[in-house]
């Protein structure tokens, strides 16, 4: 897949291409649904599939207290668009320039000078241009005009994963219901409607080694504030390490056995069955479950038998002796 930025690359241009829309945070299954059927689609006519995206959240500019946090870093985006046969992410540059642009303009200018649109496929709550005041009729209307087919899907609900316990099974699949689930810390429902596992990924730095002393070390991985985060707790995940799988017990809180008056909110993965130097590499954590809340212990002994029996539940719940 190659990744396009608009104001990077402005003699970029495309004869022909199935195009899909949207912000794509977090790539959920009804994420998945619109871009197998624009690859679907580009395959049919022998073109290639672009995804068109912006290089930040809309309100990170237009209201920034309101904009939500993230669902995933540009990597991580990037290489799930590229698993799902993305051959171009087109990536718009977001002002209050482009806030202002027209639905007609957006489309003229964008999809079909651009992109050479032959089908453009969105989901049917599709809406662009200034103030969102074009939707999908609006589309298929300037498609007939610029000859462009528009395809809107019914957005893909909850029962299509086979339900959620507490979530109407028509309620649509979205990233603010994903985002919920996280901050509720039910990251096994979170999954189901993501197609995969939540991850969070930062830079390893160095951290005050009390792990290391205690006989389990632990990577603390710097996360961007952008990214949504789940409750404080203990949890059992997944990382990759030289290429290979492995389990580790996570830690995201600020430790209050340490500093009860409140530390440092941080993320600590301790790698099953590894012992290697990962200081300034860059580490991807996924969230298969929580464990238990943070709490504080009366001796290091008790803290030290605690983490013996979060790794042995890592183990348990991920069946991996």
């Amino acid at each position: 897949m190659k990744v396009v930025r608009e104001e990077e690359s402005l003699e970029f241009a495309l004869d022909r291409s199935v195009v899909t829309v949207g912000a794509f945070d977090g790539i959920h299954v009804g994420h998945r649904v619109l871009l197998e059927t624009a690859r679907e689609r580009s395959l049919e006519l022998g073109i290639p599939s672009v995804a068109v995206s912006f290089d930040r959240h809309p309100l990170s500019v237009l209201a920034p207290e309101r904009a939500p946090k993230l669902l995933m870093s540009p990597s991580m985006r990037d290489e799930v668009l590229e698993e799902a046969g993305v051959d171009y992410l087109y990536l718009l540059h977001f002002d209050h320039d482009r806030a202002a642009q027209s639905a007609e303009e957006f489309a003229r200018a964008t999809l079909r000078q651009t992109l050479g649109a032959a089908v453009v496929v969105v989901g049917d709550n599709f809406t662009f241009g200034a103030r969102g005041a074009g939707t999908p009729e609006t589309l298929a209307a300037l498609g007939r005009e610029l000859g462009f087919e528009a395809v809107a899907l019914e957005l893909t609900k909850v029962g299509a994963v086979g339900g959620v316990a507490g979530l109407s099974d028509s309620e649509p699949i979205s990233a603010t219901l994903i985002r919920l689930l996280i901050q509720e810390g039910r990251l096994p429902e979170a999954e189901l409607l993501l197609g995969r596992p939540f991850a969070m990924e930062g830079v390893v730095a160095s951290g005050d080694r009390r792990g290391r002393q205690l006989g389990f070390p632990t990577a603390n991985v710097v996360v961007p504030p952008s990214f949504v985060k789940p409750p404080d707790g203990v949890y059992a995940g997944r990382t990759v390490v030289a290429g290979e799988e492995r389990l580790a017990a996570v830690s995201l809180g600020t430790r209050p056995m340490y500093y009860p008056d409140g530390g440092l909110r941080l993320l600590e993965a301790h790698v099953l069955d590894f012992g290697g130097d990962l200081y300034g590499t860059t580490m991807r954590v996924e969230f298969a479950a929580r464990i238990r809340e943070q709490r504080v212990f009366d001796d290091q002994s008790e803290l030290l038998l605690q983490i013996e029996a979060d790794v042995g539940e890592v183990r348990r719940l991920l069946r991996r002796e």
